[in-house]
C-alpha cells in the first residue's frame, strides 16, 4: 500500500490527536510500526521509481540535471520515464510465478514504452499521472484512466471529482479492484503482488459521499478516513479468505505531507520540520506498518532505519529470489528486522535531484546542503515550511555546508531545530563517521541517464491507446522539446 503525500503525523498510531484511523492503528497493533522509515526522495515519481527498482532515483534516472538540487517528477509533458534497463520488482517476481497488479498511480512515464504492463505488471487499473488537473480537457488533455493496455476514460469527465465539494468515488473503485483481484488469485491458488497506489490524499483531495464531512480534520481527514476504512476491508478480506498468514502487507507513503496544501488539502508531519519537496525530516520520514499475522509478533515497534527501497529487497526475499547482482541495489532485506527484531546498521541518504543533501547514521543527521525553496518562489506564497522557519536551517538560497555540515541529534531533537555545536566532541565524532559513509557512497555512485530533463507538449495524453473506441482522441500539437523548468 503506497499512499500519496500522507504524512508521518496522519495516523492515530503515530499520535494524530483525532484518532480517526482505527483500521491502520489496528494494523499496527497486530503488526510492526516503523518509526524511522524513509522515502528515497521528497517527491512522488522518484520515490515510486525507487520503490519498484530498489535503487536511488539518481541511479535509476528519476532526477534532473537542469538545475542544481531540483525536484523533478513526471508531469504529462515529460519525455522520459522508467528506462528499459531498470529491473522492476514485478518483472523479477514473475520468475517465481507471481501475478502482479497495479491499482492507482503509476507516475513513471506515460508514453507507450513506459506502460506498466511492459515492466512486469499483468494488470492495471488507474492512471499514469496524478489527478491534479487539467480540469477542462481543452489546452491540455485531462489525465486518462486505464484498464490494462487501454484507457477507459479521463479524470473529471468519466471519473468525476467534484472540485467544489471534494466528492469522488475513486477510492471505492480502487478498493473494489483490490478485493476482486485478491479473490481471483486466491481462487486460482496463484501467488500475487498487489501494488495499491491510490492518490486521494494528494490535492485536490477527494472522498466519497459517505465519508464527506465526517472528520474533525476537514476534507483531508475525510480522505484519510476513507483510505483507513478501505485498508481495514482489504485486511479483513485476506482473513476471510484464509490467506492472511500467507500474505505480507506493508503500508507507507511516497513523501511527506504537502504543507503547501495544508491545512485544508494537506496532512501533518507530526513533530518534523517542513514537508514535501524538502530533505528535512517532514519531507522524507514516512508512516510505515508491516503486517503478517502468525509471523510478525504483534505490537512491535522498530527503530530500524528503513527505506521504501527495502520493500524491493524484502519482497524478493519473501519470494525466495535474489536481488540482481549486476547493479547497485540500495534497498536491504528487512525480514531479520521484522521477524527477529534485529537492527541493521545502515545510513539513509537524502537526495534532492542530483544532489546529496543530507545523510543519517544512527541518531545523527548531517546536512551538507540546505534549501527549502528560492526567495522568488517563496515571495509568490509558495511555502514548504509554513510556520516553521529555523534560522540558518530552512534557507531560501542553496547553502553549502560540505566542510562544516549542520548536525542534528534526531533523538533529542526530531524537529531539527538545534544544530550541534561545531566545537563539541560529539559533533566531531558523528561527522567523522558520516563523512566516511559519504565517501564510500560517492565512490560507488554512477548516476543514471536523467529522465526528467526534457518536456514536450506533443507527448501529453492526447491520444492514449483505446481513445478511438471512446471517441476521446485529441489532436497533438507539433513537437517542440524544451528543457523542463524545475523551480524547486
Amino acid at each position: 500500500v503506497f499512499l500519496s503525500q500522507m504524512g508521518w503525523g496522519d495516523l492515530g498510531a503515530f499520535g494524530e490527536p483525532s484518532k480517526e484511523t482505527p483500521n491502520l492503528d489496528q494494523m499496527a497493533a497486530e503488526g510492526m510500526l516503523f518509526l524511522d522509515f524513509y522515502t528515497a526522495n521528497p517527491l512522488c515519481s522518484p520515490s515510486r521509481a525507487a520503490l519498484l527498482t530498489g535503487r536511488l532515483p539518481v541511479r535509476n534516472g528519476f532526477y534532473t540535471t537542469n538545475g542544481h538540487a531540483r525536484n523533478a517528477y513526471t508531469p504529462q509533458d515529460i519525455v522520459g520515464g522508467i528506462p528499459d534497463s531498470e529491473l522492476l520488482l514485478p518483472e523479477l517476481l514473475k520468475k517465481a510465478g507471481y501475478i502482479n497488479k497495479i491499482i492507482g498511480k503509476w507516475h513513471l512515464g506515460h508514453r507507450p514504452q513506459f506502460h506498466p504492463l511492459k515492466h512486469g505488471f499483468d494488470e492495471w487499473f488507474g492512471s499514469p499521472n496524478c489527478h491534479f488537473g487539467p480540469y477542462d480537457n481543452r489546452e491540455r488533455p485531462n489525465i486518462p484512466v486505464y484498464r490494462d493496455w487501454e484507457m477507459i476514460g479521463r479524470y473529471y469527465e468519466d471519473f468525476k471529482i467534484d472540485l467544489k465539494t471534494g466528492e469522488a468515488n475513486l477510492t471505492q473503485l480502487y478498493l473494489q479492484e483490490a478485493l476482486d483481484f485478491i479473490s481471483k488469485q486466491q481462487a486460482s491458488q496463484q501467488p500475487f503482488f498487489l501494488y495499491w497506489a491510490i492518490d486521494a490524499t494528494h490535492a485536490p483531495v477527494y472522498a466519497s459521499k459517505e465519508f464527506l464531512g465526517t472528520s474533525q480534520r476537514g476534507l483531508y481527514g475525510d480522505a484519510v478516513r476513507e483510505i483507513d476504512d478501505s485498508i481495514g476491508k482489504i485486511l479483513s478480506h485476506l482473513k476471510q479468505l484464509g490467506i492472511s498468514e500467507n500474505t505480507f502487507v506493508f503500508f507507507t507513503s511516497d513523501n511527506g505531507a504537502a504543507l503547501i496544501s495544508a491545512p485544508k488539502q494537506g496532512g501533518s508531519n507530526g513533530p518534523f520540520l517542513c514537508g514535501k519537496q524538502t530533505t528535512f525530516e517532514g519531507g522524507m520520514r514516512e508512516p510505515a506498518i508491516a503486517w503478517w499475522p502468525g509471523h510478525i509478533p504483534a505490537g512491535g515497534v522498530s527503530h530500524q532505519l528503513g527505506s521504501v527501497m527495502d520493500l524491493f529487497s524484502t519482497s524478493l526475499s519473501l519470494a525466495g529470489l535474489q536481488p540482481p547482482s549486476d547493479r547497485q541495489i540500495d534497498g536491504i532485506d528487512l525480514l531479520p528486522v521484522i521477524l527477529q527484531g534485529k537492527l541493521i546498521d545502515r545510513p539513509i541518504f537524502y537526495y534532492r535531484g542530483n544532489e546529496l543533501m543530507a545523510v543519517r547514521a544512527g541518531l545523527y543527521k548531517a546536512h551538507f546542503w540546505t534549501w527549502s525553496n528560492s526567495w522568488e518562489e517563496h515571495s509568490k506564497g509558495i511555502d514548504f515550511c509554513p510556520g516553521q522557519s529555523v534560522s540558518g536551517v530552512t534557507t531560501h538560497s542553496q547553502e553549502e555546508h560540505t566542510y562544516l555540515p549542520l548536525l542534528f541529534h534526531l533523538g533529542r531533537d526530531p524537529g531539527e531545530k538545534f544544530p550541534l555545536s561545531f566545537a563539541s566532541e560529539e559533533y566531531q565524532r558523528a561527522v567523522e563517521r558520516i563523512s566516511a559513509l559519504l565517501q564510500q557512497h560517492k565512490a560507488t555512485l554512477v548516476p543514471g541517464q536523467p529522465q526528467l530533463n526534457v518536456c514536450d507538449q506533443a507527448v501529453m495524453n492526447w491520444s492514449p491507446p483505446g481513445c478511438e473506441k471512446l471517441g476521446k482522441c485529441l489532436k497533438a500539437p507539433e513537437s517542440d522539446p524544451k528543457k523542463c523548468p524545475w523551480p524547486h
